[in-house]
């Protein structure tokens, strides 16, 4: 694949996506049938990628974004139904795939239906948490859903990885894989973490946003890769680096958050769009390569790919419902509350969302095509069935998932009424951490401006909190207003300027305490963190800052 291959590829999929998200069209099922389409086009070239390009380039970001977005709060306090789906569902899925695989595939060895298995595991909550915004879906549902496919991609592919070990030796070992599993575990968070700690500090001692950005930038791809080296689970290493991360940014600066939300917005649209639309232009030379191939056998691969569908799709609400009572479990630590259960209706929405993604396809994608010295076993046969359950889940509940929204009647009102309850309770809080800000440097102000002017603009920086930036300007110069005070001196402002940033610091910190204490949403935290700083970034705008 040429650079002018590749740019194509890349323009044509985000402008296919920018036209499914402009209209509401599902982007996934679109990219991946045009894809499809534009494989029979004559002069559209055959895209041969490097089966570990998806796996080490396009998942580590994917993963990191989505882990870095989570509210750890949230996840922690959901942590049983999180687990239960997350680790529970994909080993259950995995299993059953595989049972059923080996059944209908002539000499498939366990450890390749088991990578199979573990391939098509998890569900992708991208498409499902779209959907669930647009719709009002509660907070609780849409934190199972977002939790879930963060801890189901690392244990699918912590499973993927054990299966590929079995594949490479021949001889599957349950004592083996699982020792396998419990050091991609341990080394993969561990890595995680001390990887997430490190950037938080070097962030710390960073004033150049666009150098922190970069640093950001290059996390998920070192935690990947330093715990793949190490033996242990690179996605488990991206993951917990970007719940770290996204939990401790409001110790960052202001200028990191707000130039880091639209970087990661739009890689993540690319790399998406690029991945659904590759899967697409590939299908065509899968199904050929099954067809040709002598020991394998379009029927066949047909067959298997029918029956997994169905048992993909057939088993996520058995096990949901089969589960519940585990919700009433409340671990040690896990801040749950006690009336938090799902109801049944919303236990039916989430036994719906079970469309396969981006993960899925990488990871059909990246089998590789020899282990061991030898061709890898009837690898077309696992790819078509991969993408075959992606596809068609995405089909059968993709398109449907809204009106089973609709229909259970699942709506997120008591959310809405809480996070304006909460906002109006930090709001108050941030005003009387802001108000005893202000009391603390009047007398100091006073000082250099003189007590009658002291009075005037401590007055307008308290009446709306920061709110003053429109007469502090026209305490700096009287053509602004009438009736203004005297012009006031350059260093006068800048000391304005500094109290108005230790005021924000001071409401940032009633945010955080609000969050660690449990007292407020991670949402509602978010929001008001980024009013504040959009207020600090409009106080860096100042000429006062460069005199």
């Amino acid at each position: 694949m040429t650079e002018v291959e590749l740019f194509g590829l890349l323009a044509v999929a985000v402008a296919v996506a920018a036209l499914a998200r402009r209209y509401g069209w599902p982007a996934p099922l679109v990219l991946v049938g045009v894809g499809l389409a534009a494989s029979f086009v004559p002069f559209v070239p055959h895209y041969q990628v490097n089966p570990h390009l998806l796996l080490d380039l396009v998942l580590p970001p994917l993963l990191y974004s989505a882990a870095l977005s989570s509210s750890y709060t949230d996840l922690r306090r959901s942590l049983n139904s999180i687990t239960r789906l997350g680790v529970g569902l994909v080993l259950v899925s995995a299993a059953v795939v595989a049972l059923v695989a080996v059944w209908l595939v002539p000499h498939l060895p366990f450890a390749a239906a088991l990578l199979l298995g573990a391939v098509v595991a998890p569900p992708d909550a991208v498409a499902a948490a779209a959907v669930g915004r647009r719709l009002g879906l509660p907070r609780r549902v849409m934190t199972l859903l977002t939790g879930e496919s963060l801890i189901n991609d690392a244990t699918s592919l912590t499973l993927y990885k054990v299966a590929l070990a079995g594949v490479a030796t021949g001889a599957w070992s349950l004592q083996a894989g699982l020792r396998v599993f419990a050091v991609s575990v341990l080394v993969g968070v561990g890595a995680g973490l001390a990887i997430g700690w490190a950037v938080h500090v070097a962030r710390l001692h960073l004033d150049d946003p666009v150098v922190a950005s970069a640093v950001g930038l290059a996390t998920p791809f070192a935690a990947y890769w330093i715990a793949e080296d190490l033996g242990g689970s690179g996605v488990l290493a991206v993951v917990a680096a970007g719940l770290y991360l996204g939990h401790s940014s409001p110790e960052a600066g202001y200028a990191t958050r707000l130039y880091e939300e639209p970087i990661w917005s739009t890689l993540d649209l690319v790399l998406e769009s690029f991945t659904f639309a590759l899967i697409g232009l590939q299908l065509k030379w899968v199904i050929a390569q099954v067809h040709n191939a002598p020991d394998q056998g379009m029927g066949r691969a047909i067959l298997a790919a029918m029956a997994v569908l169905a048992v993909a799709i057939a088993i996520r609400p058995l096990y949901v419902f089969a589960t519940t009572r585990f919700d009433h479990v409340r671990f040690r630590g896990s801040h749950r509350p006690v009336h938090d259960d799902l109801t049944r209706r919303e236990s039916g929405v989430v036994s719906w969302a079970g469309m396969r993604g981006v993960v899925t396809l990488a990871a059909a994608a990246g089998i590789p095509l020899t282990q061991a010295g030898a061709d890898f076993p009837h690898r077309a046969t696992l790819q078509f069935v991969a993408y075959a359950v992606a596809i068609g889940t995405l089909l059968l509940q993709g398109t449907t998932l809204p009106w089973v929204i609709r229909w259970a009647g699942v709506g997120s009102a008591d959310d809405d009424a809480r996070d304006a309850a909460q906002e109006a309770t930090l709001r108050l809080a941030t005003a009387g951490a802001a108000g005893w800000a202000i009391e603390q440097h009047e007398s100091t102000l006073a000082a250099h401006v003189g007590d009658e002017q002291a009075a005037t603009i401590t007055k307008s920086l308290s009446r709306g909190v920061l709110e003053g930036g429109a007469a502090a300007a026209a305490l700096l110069d009287p053509s602004l207003a009438e009736g203004a005070p005297p012009r006031l001196s350059a260093d006068s402002g800048r000391r304005i300027l500094r109290f108005r940033r230790e005021i924000v610091a001071a409401q940032r910190g009633v945010l955080m305490r609000s969050r660690d204490a449990g007292e407020v949403d991670q949402v509602v935290m978010r929001r008001m963190m980024r009013e504040l700083d959009l207020e600090e970034e409009a106080m860096s705008a100042s000429w006062l800052d460069r005199i």
